[in-house]
């Protein structure tokens, strides 16, 4: 639970007080259900899995960009996670610091800076990411399997309209 509220009571509340207003109650469900959902997700997975290895959300995000893209600009890795690049700086420290990542400039332009992991960060992922899909399961499995792709391809749609309108 977020907060005191459970999210029925919380919905009977905004009903009670909306009910006379010409409101979307369905999108607002949609919408406010997606945001909540996300948070309790990213809650979980920082409590189950991250945590146990001293990681933040943003830090795995990180980390899990680099992995995936490596080599990879500083620029790329706040784009794809969302996030500022002043808040990146201090990541990547943080990161650089326990040995996980490196970073170096650009050979072709040396204003860009590249973030690569160490053999360290690479054996963290390879030995994290099986743990954090575990929990990814967990979550998922609580939508019937034969919907899960139909579920995710509905998450993708709104996400390509939200990022396509910023």
């Amino acid at each position: 639970m977020a907060g005191p509220h459970t999210l029925a009571e919380t919905e009977r509340q905004v009903n009670q007080k909306l009910v006379h207003k010409n409101i979307n109650f369905e999108a607002m469900a949609v919408t406010s259900n997606l945001f909540r959902a996300a948070n309790a997700v990213r809650n979980h997975l920082e409590r189950t899995v991250l945590a146990k290895n001293d990681l933040s959300w943003t830090a795995f995000v990180v980390l899990w960009v680099t992995w995936i893209w490596e080599p990879i600009e500083t620029r790329q890795i706040a784009e794809e996670g969302g996030f500022s690049k002043a808040t990146l700086t201090g990541v990547l420290s943080t990161l650089e610091k326990r040995g996980l990542l490196v970073r170096k400039k650009s050979k072709e332009d040396g204003r860009l800076v590249i973030v690569e992991l160490t053999s360290k960060g690479r054996k963290l992922m390879d030995s994290l990411f099986p743990a954090f899909n575990k929990q990814e399961t967990a979550v998922a499995n609580v939508v019937a399997s034969s919907k899960q792709a139909q579920l995710a391809e509905q998450l993708r749609a709104i996400t390509k309209f939200a990022e396509s309108r910023d």
